[in-house]
């Protein structure tokens, strides 16, 4: 079976995101439950911390994972989303010193608050997620409104 077009992923994750309210949510909840993942991440102890070389993360390996996969679809969506992706690591070490409660904590209150309106608004558009099928649709919903987005700049991915 040959691989499917970034396009090809597109026009499925949109089969099911039609609805103008479960859009609307998406466009709020999916970069939530992103950060939430990242930030979660960002919060295991480093695997390897040496002198010279720095520290080696799970949150870094995994932003490793993620360009990974979105460079096998688009080259442009790929760096696109590394940029989000460390907008969110640079957040979470943010949040990590100047939050009042634990970063753990605040992830995990909007992981959580940011998946039941995802569910609402799948309940209101009537379809599952598309998660459901095939769990790369998780990655895929990030990559679907940066791509929304670098359409209305006249950028091609």
């Amino acid at each position: 079976m040959a691989a499917r077009s970034i396009q090809q992923w597109f026009d499925e994750y949109g089969e099911s995101h039609r609805n103008e309210t479960n859009v609307t949510v998406h466009w709020i909840a999916v970069p939530l439950i992103f950060f939430s993942v990242v930030g979660l991440l960002s919060c295991i102890p480093p695997l390897l911390q040496t002198h010279d070389f720095g520290r080696l993360t799970v949150a870094g390996l995994g932003l490793v994972a993620i360009f990974i996969f979105y460079m096998r679809l688009s080259i442009i969506l790929a760096f696109g989303m590394l940029v989000c992706a460390s907008a969110c690591l640079g957040f979470a070490y943010w949040l990590n010193v100047h939050a009042p409660w634990p970063l753990w904590a605040i992830c995990i209150a909007v992981f959580v608050l940011a998946w039941v309106a995802q569910f609402l608004g799948h309940n209101i558009e009537g379809k599952r997620p598309s998660f459901l099928k095939d769990m790369q649709f998780l990655l895929i919903g990030p990559a679907w409104l940066l791509a929304k987005l670098l359409k209305k700049m006249g950028i091609r991915y």
